[in-house]
């Protein structure tokens, strides 16, 4: 029997890589999916291959850096699903540079969207999960919010917010049966690592005891497990997914 069936589920910045890896994973496992992107072009590609799977999806492009954006796409969500089930806040961004040449805009737009936007979409659907007594909530923090990482402070601090965030949540929200957890991946194959010459990557496997980059399928079967009911008694919890890089 499918694991989500009858479920619907939000994941932000389905439009490419982790996001829509997690939302076909979903669909697959018999869920409606809501799939939120920056641009509508991206969010209803992925739309179209879940509807392709047979199950309903709709394509929302938000700004999640944007409250009222989020909350409007929130409102909109709830009155043409009804219900939401699962919210995987998954929508992030970089600007990597060093502490001294940072700018104030490079600091914002990675702290506005990478947790912000998680805030805002957490908010929009916690009055609906509280009132339905269930709910599960899945930020995708990282485990450079776990070491740190020189030239990445504003990705650190938006990825170690959010797991902050996370435990929080975790208990405002477990009275009503409803859980928070983070996963934090570790270098996985996507387009923000394609850019990585081979000398950095070969730098990087040394740190992993696996000796390999993950894959976005390995992060949506995390995020899977605890969207299902075998994760019932899971909250507050950080789950990281490196090939043992910081165990």
């Amino acid at each position: 029997m499918s694991q989500l069936a009858n479920q619907v589920a939000v994941v932000t910045g389905a439009g490419r890589g982790i996001g829509r890896a997690i939302a076909l994973k979903f669909a697959q496992e018999g869920a409606d999916v809501v799939c939120v992107s920056r641009t509508a072009e991206n969010s209803e590609k992925v739309a179209n291959e879940i509807r392709a799977l047979g199950r309903k999806a709709w394509a929302h492009a938000v700004d999640v850096s944007d409250a009222t954006a989020v909350a409007a796409a929130g409102e909109k969500i709830l009155a043409d699903t009804t219900r939401v089930d699962i919210l995987v806040n998954n929508a992030g961004v970089t600007k990597d540079g060093l502490l001294m040449r940072m700018s104030d805009a490079d600091w914002d737009t990675v702290l506005n969207t990478n947790l912000k936007g998680a805030f805002s979409f957490t908010k929009a659907f916690s009055r609906a999960f509280a009132k339905q007594r269930s709910g599960r909530i899945i930020n995708i923090s990282s485990v450079i919010g776990l070491m740190g990482n020189a030239g990445q402070c504003n990705y650190a601090a938006s990825k170690a917010g959010l797991i902050g965030f996370t435990k929080s949540i975790a208990r405002e929200l477990a009275g009503r049966g409803v859980t928070c957890n983070a996963i934090a991946p570790g270098f996985i194959e996507t387009d923000m690592t394609n850019v990585l010459n081979e000398e950095m990557k070969t730098a990087l496997l040394k740190q992993i005891p696996l000796n390999s980059f993950g894959s976005a399928d390995d992060i949506a079967n995390a995020t899977l497990f605890l969207a299902t009911p075998a994760a019932r008694y899971i909250t507050g919890q950080v789950l990281t997914v490196d090939g043992g890089m910081v165990m």
